[in-house]
């Protein structure tokens, strides 16, 4: 990989974590549907981090959610668990975003954080492996 690959992983890997922290303080201050929003980008950044080590990007996020089951989750270098937790936090995400009337209910998606940590760690691990 270049530097210049490189450093963008790192800085998607960043923002991923960025994300996190965010998503904690929206939660805290009762802000459910943008915690939602921010777990779902930091998933999103971190698996942008991860296509750029196979030479691959997306900006779309159906097409990204595709690459991330086709070369990750189906070849078993990320858990079919993590993989559904990406598709929860992505489909959770266009309902909060787009959707009327919805508000997600803190008890409910309360452990989202923890499961959005793991995934995003279990990717810094395989990066790690790919550099």
């Amino acid at each position: 990989m270049t530097d210049e690959e490189l450093s963008l992983i790192a800085y998607r890997m960043s923002r991923a974590n960025e994300a996190i922290e965010e998503a904690k303080i929206l939660f805290d201050a009762g802000h459910t549907n943008s915690y939602v929003n921010r777990l779902y980008y930091a998933c999103f950044y971190a698996v942008s981090a991860l296509l750029l080590c196979k030479n691959m990007s997306t900006s779309k996020h159906g097409h990204l959610r595709s690459l991330l089951h086709r070369e990750f989750v189906r070849r078993g270098s990320i858990p079919k668990e993590l993989g559904k937790h990406f598709d929860l936090l992505f489909d959770s995400r266009q309902e909060g975003d787009y959707a009327d009337l919805v508000v997600f209910k803190a008890d409910e998606v309360a452990d989202w954080l923890a499961q959005t940590r793991t995934f995003v760690s279990h990717i810094e691990a395989l990066i790690s492996n790919m550099a």
